[in-house]
């Protein structure tokens, strides 16, 4: 692993790579998940992809501050580092999904392919998002005060020790506002229609274990997007790897071992 930063879309991106042989891949997590703490998902990606792990705008060591942190902003962002690699397959976790579905909408011709990880599917008109804000700000409160692995792990009580020592290690590098803007984007942006826009291969990935996406959802993704090919991995939460590391990598990358 190595970390380097670009400039692109007018802001410094900080960007973990994990060399591959395969082809590029920009992995964009979740609402509160700094790029390190994928760390053990990339390393057993770049067996099949050259993998490159952001730090979304205000998370982590990419720039923070007095930014604009909406859907588009942050899609801007994914479009401007395709641009720099030269294509790749975009993997997005959660509002990570939503990013890469707005950006490739934006400029599909750069993406190859999207693998959409438990995209929240709320927007407007439509049931919220299953997670509650105080979750979110409670932790990241906690977190920008300082807190050890054992205060944190009330908020997340079925990780491992070094997946709950991660995030009380990073959560504070998560700006309130940042992901304040985000989460109230998830019942504003209308990813639906951007979906009718696209043509590139897409692959969904579903938390059989969680209340994101349902069958209803998946039969609305799919005649949106019929291109769209879905696989759920039965038994684990929202953060599927943290929950089955193994099913979802099978779920991800079984055309890259030749299934």
């Amino acid at each position: 692993m190595e970390g380097y930063n670009v400039h692109a879309n007018g802001i410094r991106q900080h960007i973990l790579h994990f060399p591959g042989n395969g082809e590029p891949l920009l992995l964009v997590p979740g609402i509160t998940s700094p790029a390190i703490t994928w760390g053990f998902v990339a390393e057993r990606l770049s067996k099949f992809y050259d993998v490159h792990v952001l730090d979304i705008r205000g998370r982590g060591l990419s720039e923070a501050g007095d930014l604009d942190y909406s859907l588009d902003a942050m899609s801007d962002d994914v479009v401007a580092l395709v641009q720099r690699m030269g294509g790749a397959v975009v993997l997005g976790h959660s509002m990570g999904a939503r990013i890469a579905i707005r950006a490739a909408r934006k400029n599909s011709q750069l993406f190859s392919k999207l693998i959409l990880v438990d995209p929240p599917v709320s927007g407007p008109g439509r049931r919220q998002y299953p997670a509650k804000w105080p979750w979110y700000a409670d932790s990241i409160r906690l977190a920008q005060k300082g807190c050890s692995a054992d205060e944190m792990r009330v908020f997340c009580p079925t990780w491992t020790d070094q997946q709950i020592q991660l995030r009380a290690e990073w959560l504070h590098t998560c700006q309130y506002t940042a992901i304040k803007t985000a989460f109230d984007g998830f019942h504003t942006d209308d990813i639906h229609a951007d979906l009718l826009e696209l043509t590139l291969p897409i692959r969904l990935i579903v938390a059989g274990g969680a209340d994101v996406i349902r069958a209803e959802d998946i039969a609305e993704f799919e005649s949106l997007a019929p291109q769209t090919k879905t696989y759920t991995v039965q038994n684990a939460g929202h953060m599927i790897p943290w929950d089955d590391l193994e099913g979802f990598l099978g779920a991800v990358t079984d055309d890259a071992k030749g299934a």
